[in-house]
């Protein structure tokens, strides 16, 4: 997918910074405040705009994943196994990495006072003046499923009809991809921004949980840094030069809070990174969906909080199983801002045990702070694209 520079980090910083600075003067000490009828004017761009991305999400995955795995050959069936082993260790790396080292720092920091576990989610943020709905015709799973189907047996039938279907199929979602969804991110982002500095209901939230933020993003800056320290190594490149190449795709994630939705954005800084088009078309749209490093940081982290908070035991017997179990029911979870942890309040249930308000304000806090974790999520799929590409050099 060849496009335009279109100078899309530099469009995703202003388009934060001024929905951050228009949304209310009072988070910045002044005596103003965006009208509503502007600010709902953004949102229900917002609303119409994230039910497109929601119904070309399994598109896009379909368009992309089944053509890049037609294209490996009969490399498919071992790549797509390598892939999904590397991002599940991944995962389940960065559950235990966040463990061991909230394990010792934040019985520092917070106290147990199960009081706290009784705030609610006040959000205030602003509804659209109307909704179109725009089902997707089949979900994200689905769609991986039948990617795989289709990719792989087109690989070993050598089917070249519906090899010239799908790869059509590819161009057009590429041209949905560069002639819509990208031009119009910057304004969906500052919408997004704008209707949370308006309600100030992010601040409100992380102001509860401040210690623990601050500390998660710490980490996942230190698991970035240790997953582009191997991709590095294994392609033989700067491995910070790796990752500032995939900056746009943080920015853009951060923006989102959709893996899926920073699909594009993903796959053009990883090809920049020199990974071949057919291994990053079929690896990227597949890891935005099981590669879940950053949300497990978050649940590990703001769990384990919970824990000390509520005075329950934390040992590792108890968050081992819940780290596995994480990133196996976290896959696949919706393409929107929030999905993982709505997958995960199951395990939070059954082997935390849970109750309704730690699990309100675990899924209240976790919303706020998405975007870092989706961040960590996306930009980590550069690396595994990077290594899967290696890997598939040395199959060839």
């Amino acid at each position: 997918m060849r496009e335009k520079k279109n100078y899309l980090l530099p469009k995703i910083i202003v388009a934060i910074s001024l929905g951050l600075l228009l949304g209310s003067g009072k988070m910045w000490g002044m005596d103003w405040e965006m009208p509503v009828l502007i600010v709902r004017i953004f949102v229900t761009f917002n609303s119409i705009f994230s039910q497109f991305l929601g119904f070309c999400i399994p598109l896009i995955i379909l368009g992309l994943v089944a053509p890049g795995i037609a294209e490996l050959g009969k490399n498919a069936g071992k790549l797509l196994s390598i892939t999904a082993l590397i991002a599940y260790g991944s995962t389940i790396f960065s559950g235990f990495f966040t463990y061991f080292s909230c394990v010792s720092i934040f019985p520092l920091l917070i106290e147990a006072d199960p009081s706290i576990i009784q705030i609610k989610d006040t959000s205030l943020l602003l509804s659209p003046y109307f909704n179109i709905e725009m089902p997707p015709v089949f979900g994200v799973m689905t769609a991986l499923i039948l990617s795989f189907m289709l990719g792989i047996g087109i690989a070993y039938t050598k089917g070249e009809i519906l090899k010239g279907v799908i790869t059509e199929f590819k161009s057009i979602i590429e041209l949905v991809i560069s002639h819509i969804i990208i031009p119009l991110l910057p304004l969906y982002i500052f919408g997004i921004f704008l209707n949370m500095s308006y309600s100030g209901s992010a601040l409100t939230i992380i102001a509860v949980f401040g210690k623990v933020v601050g500390i998660v993003f710490i980490l996942h800056i230190l698991l970035l840094l240790f997953q582009f320290s191997i991709a590095g190594f294994i392609v033989k490149r700067n491995p910070l030069q790796l990752l500032y190449n995939m900056l746009p795709a943080y920015m853009t994630a951060l923006g989102t809070s959709s893996s899926a939705a920073t699909i594009p954005v993903t796959l053009r800084q990883a090809k920049k990174n020199g990974v071949k088009e057919e291994i990053a078309d079929f690896c990227v749209p597949l890891c935005a969906t099981i590669h879940l490093a950053g949300s497990t940081m978050k649940v590990v982290a703001m769990s384990l909080a919970i824990c000390i908070l509520l005075g329950q035991p934390y040992d590792i017997g108890i968050f081992a199983g819940f780290i596995l179990m994480l990133g196996i029911v976290m896959i696949a979870a919706p393409g929107v801002p929030g999905g993982a942890i709505m997958a995960a309040t199951g395990v939070l249930q059954s082997i935390l045990g849970f109750e309704g308000d730690a699990i309100g304000l675990i899924i209240a806090l976790y919303i706020a702070i998405d975007s870092f974790g989706t961040a960590c999520n996306v930009t980590g799929d550069g690396a595994i694209a990077l290594i899967v590409d290696k890997i598939n050099d040395r199959f060839a």
